[in-house]
């Protein structure tokens, strides 16, 4: 007898609630990853935080930044890769990625300083480092409160809070090289992943070349990781993708022409001559006076705790298998510091996060050890860091939150904006280029004084050297260059202050050039000085004239321009006049090269009537009160002779 058997039909029941039985992709997302989230969302918003308020405020801007956010706004306003002649001194990648993010958001429009939009690119880098760092910490086997930490140094360390929302390259690289070493502890779909390391490790390198040096911890970790079975493969496919991308900088070279040295141009190898064997070198760093000193001193002022807790953890982490490669690259760091030659001011950039993560792991390591004695040892440590941290970081974070270091920059920017004529040549910080071509100086008119004794294309312009420049922007980067550039050098002692802003390191002062030299210009000035008030006084005496007693003041001291002077004394011949006061600009020294009185249609006609140098550059008239200005520029021996 034979018995079929019959499959029975299956009968799929539709649930009450579909959405029920299979939850929502985002649900699965978040039932997994909820915990992480709950650590690295604060972490983020905190480190958001403090790199946003008062981004703009502090640090004081500095030349480096200028250059940078400068070669920004060419890419995007001129149409050129740098706003100087480029000279292969860095890859441009950096730069083209922060042109890159002010161009899609509209930062350069949305600040009133160029180099806060290339802060504002600098935040957005640093948060996602913040995340690549917690990361990172997690692939390196350490629990999530020791990623949290290692996280927390990242976000909170004044260290890493001051140098991460300033416009350096190094900031722009850092998370390419933590993303690099991310991808390269990835233990699946290696060959992607690797291909994904070395891509973007060839981007940090051509974001800021220095970056190289974590080549060989690089290397060293894909060796570990990689599978015995596809190592040679998965290593080939990554070094051939990394030398193809640093291969594009060559090429880029190499259509333009400019890969062997020239005459008169430019050259690839050249600008890597410079960058490795030409630089002068920063000193030692034990001797306070040196760039090297300084800087280490700057390090170590913003965060004494970190530095002394990364040396101690590079000699455990040695002993520690899963940390060694990276106690091996935050060591080889430490001691590229101590050796003679340059130091790059942004080099710590690229040290902090690692260090972070080797000071968690190494906390991470003695917590899990089974040895009470150990544990109790790193319990130790880790209070005496946080009670010397908290003081000593709040009061750095304070300052970075609350102080206004850019404040004298600014006000010289407007200074210049404001009072010096829009057709005059400058020799100014790198900082200021770009906000001063912006409002409306052209751009050939406003030179970085690093370029005037450097750059051809600028020498070719100042024929009559020193003599074609009107005014120097001096700020603490041009003070410290002194002694080497004779352009610049030669038009300072030839030169007198008109304005200053600040004080100590951030001080900013307005030198006006005088092309007949000091020692005329200083004749000039003391015969005006000497003629001043006896004439001031003599005008204060004319009965046609009402003055305040704070005008009259002025006048008899001889505190009132001389075209001023002038000026008044010829309007007052046919109109009488009331003088209210003698304004003066903040921060400009000299005489009041303005006034406001009270006057009719007619005494403003009879001013602007009025020949050179006594027409007035300046004439407004309001609610029935008349000012009357004059440019900054002087005119010389005006007035008789007070013997005469």
């Amino acid at each position: 007898m034979t018995a079929q058997l019959e499959r029975p039909v299956m009968v799929e029941q539709q649930p009450d609630h579909p959405h029920d039985a299979q939850p929502g992709w985002w649900r699965s997302w978040w039932h997994r990853h909820r915990r992480t989230l709950c650590w690295v969302g604060p972490l983020t918003l905190l480190a958001a935080v403090l790199s946003l308020v008062n981004m703009t405020g502090a640090p004081q801007r500095i030349d480096d930044e200028g250059t940078y956010t400068a070669q920004a706004w060419a890419i995007l306003h001129l149409h050129e890769l740098t706003h100087y002649t480029y000279w292969y001194d860095h890859p441009p990648l950096g730069w083209i990625q922060i042109a890159a993010w002010t161009g899609l958001t509209g930062g350069f429009d949305r600040y009133s300083t160029a180099v806060a939009a290339g802060r504002e690119a600098m935040v957005v880098a640093h948060l996602v480092s913040v995340v690549l760092v917690w990361v990172l910490a997690r692939r390196l086997g350490m629990r999530r409160p020791a990623a949290g930490l290692a996280t927390l140094i990242m976000a909170v360390s004044p260290l890493s809070v001051q140098f991460s929302r300033t416009v350096y390259l190094d900031n722009v690289a850092v998370p390419w090289a933590l993303g690099s070493f991310v991808l390269a502890m990835s233990r699946r779909n290696q060959l992607a992943a690797f291909a994904g390391s070395a891509l973007c490790f060839g981007v940090a390198v051509l974001s800021k070349e220095t970056f190289a040096l974590l080549l060989p911890f690089l290397v060293w970790q894909l060796w570990r990781s990689a599978h015995p079975s596809s190592r040679r493969y998965t290593l080939s496919v990554a070094a051939s993708l990394f030398a193809l991308i640093v291969a594009g900088y060559v090429a880029f070279a190499l259509v333009k022409g400019e890969v062997l040295p020239g005459s008169n141009r430019v050259s690839l190898l050249s600008g890597v001559a410079f960058q490795l064997l030409q630089r002068q070198g920063s000193g030692s760093v034990f001797e306070a006076s040196t760039q090297a000193g300084r800087s280490v001193r700057v390090w170590l002022t913003l965060d004494s705790v970190l530095p002394w807790l990364t040396i101690a953890s590079v000699a455990i982490g040695l002993f520690v298998r899963r940390l060694r490669p990276l106690a091996a690259l935050v060591g080889f760091s430490i001691l590229v510091v101590l050796k003679p030659g340059y130091l790059p001011v942004p080099y710590v950039i690229a040290l902090i996060p690692f260090a972070a993560l080797l000071v968690a792991g190494v906390a991470d390591t003695a917590f899990r050890d089974r040895r009470r004695a150990t544990r109790l040892t790193a319990a130790v440590v880790a209070l005496a860091a946080a009670v010397a941290a908290v003081p000593l970081w709040g009061t750095q974070l304070r300052g970075l939150l609350r102080a206004d270091l850019d404040r004298p920059l600014a006000q010289a920017e407007h200074y210049i904006d404001t009072q010096v004529p829009h057709d005059q040549r400058l020799l100014v910080d790198d900082a200021a280029w770009t906000d001063l071509v912006r409002d409306g100086f052209a751009r050939t008119n406003v030179v970085w004084y690093y370029k005037a004794d450097t750059d051809p294309a600028v020498e070719r312009r100042s024929p009559n050297g020193w003599k074609d420049y009107d005014y120097i922007l001096v700020t603490q980067a041009l003070r410290r260059s002194a002694g080497t550039m004779p352009v610049v050098d030669t038009a300072l002692r030839n030169a007198t202050r008109v304005a200053q802003y600040g004080s100590g390191e951030q001080q900013v002062a307005v030198y006006q050039v005088h092309a007949e030299g000091a020692s005329v210009a200083s004749q000039i000035a003391d015969r005006d000085a000497a003629a001043r008030p006896s004439a001031g006084r003599a005008l204060a005496a004319n009965p046609r004239l009402e003055l305040s007693g704070a005008a009259r003041k002025a006048l008899a001291s001889g505190a009132v321009d001389s075209r001023l002077i002038t000026l008044l004394a010829t309007l007052s011949a046919d109109h009488r006049l009331r003088i209210t006061s003698f304004p003066t600009v903040d921060g400009e020294y000299g005489p009041a090269r303005s006034v406001r009185l009270t006057a009719d249609r007619s005494v403003l006609r009879a001013a602007e009537a009025q020949v050179e140098p006594f027409r007035p550059d300046r004439v407004v008239q309001h609610d029935g009160v008349l000012t009357l200005g004059f440019a900054l520029t002087s005119a010389a021996d005006l007035l008789p002779s007070p013997t005469s």
